[in-house]
């Protein structure tokens, strides 16, 4: 009986990271390129290494930071696969229509990301919402403020004359990254460069999160119902424990 009361236990642990996982995934449905968190098994992991290859999975803990190797049967990763397209008009916002990163520079060192909401500093530079320079061919791209545009190879055109191109890199498949604050990765195993055959960025639009909400909303019901099945399972071993004991009290 000590077994199903272990695996009740570990089942309800189980859920209640799930549900934390869920409502992170459910408070960023907006979130411009923001990546899915998934609850998997280490075990299922193990088992299945190509689910990493097929997720690019990134292990990560529920505040966003990288996940410490811990007694835990479960970790978190992330579905690194690309959201859909959202025109939003703003000749600084970009999206990747295909694989890639967009990389920015942290006081730190470099970061990599696929929210392409920009903007002007005070010194001409693009940079993230955040106030980090986004990076290009030849480091930080800075522009006069007027008349910029970006083509579909990322080169970046002020007042008709190509100041750079966006500096677009890709990591090899299944190769973990570190989760940041504010949809950033850090940097993990030196990436390499697009070919600019392969880039594809749209001028006008975002990347939009890859959370499907209905999704989300059906496995948040199916977690609460399983933890409380295990919940009832948890007294009714309290239950028969207690009764266990009044009855060897009275004998």
């Amino acid at each position: 009986m000590q077994e199903v009361l272990a695996i009740a236990l570990r089942s309800m642990q189980q859920d209640v990271a799930r549900l934390e996982q869920v409502g992170t995934n459910l408070a960023n449905v907006t979130t411009p390129g923001y990546k899915r968190q998934l609850l998997v098994s280490r075990a299922e992991h193990a088992i299945v290494p190509s689910f990493a290859q097929a997720m690019m999975g990134v292990a990560a803990s529920p505040e966003g930071g990288a996940t410490a190797q811990t007694a835990q049967p479960f970790e978190l990763v992330r579905d690194m696969r690309s959201g859909t397209l959202r025109a939003t008009g703003r000749s600084l916002d970009v999206a990747l229509a295909g694989d890639g990163y967009l990389e920015v520079q942290m006081p730190e060192g470099l970061a990599y990301t696929r929210q392409g909401e920009f903007q002007l500093d005070a010194r001409g530079r693009l940079v993230t919402m955040q106030g980090l320079p986004v990076q290009g061919q030849a480091g930080d791209i800075v522009v006069s403020g007027s008349g910029v545009t970006i083509d579909a190879k990322g080169n970046v055109t002020d007042n008709g004359r190509v100041v750079d191109r966006l500096k677009v890199v890709a990591f090899e498949p299944g190769q973990a990254l570190t989760p940041l604050d504010g949809g950033l990765f850090a940097e993990g195993r030196s990436p390499s460069l697009v070919s600019e055959a392969d880039i594809d960025v749209r001028q006008g639009f975002l990347e939009n999160s890859n959370v499907q909400q209905a999704r989300e909303m059906v496995e948040l019901m199916q977690t609460m119902r399983r933890f409380e099945s295990m919940q009832r399972i948890v007294q009714g071993y309290d239950d028969l424990v207690g009764s266990a004991i009044r009855k060897l009290g009275d004998a």
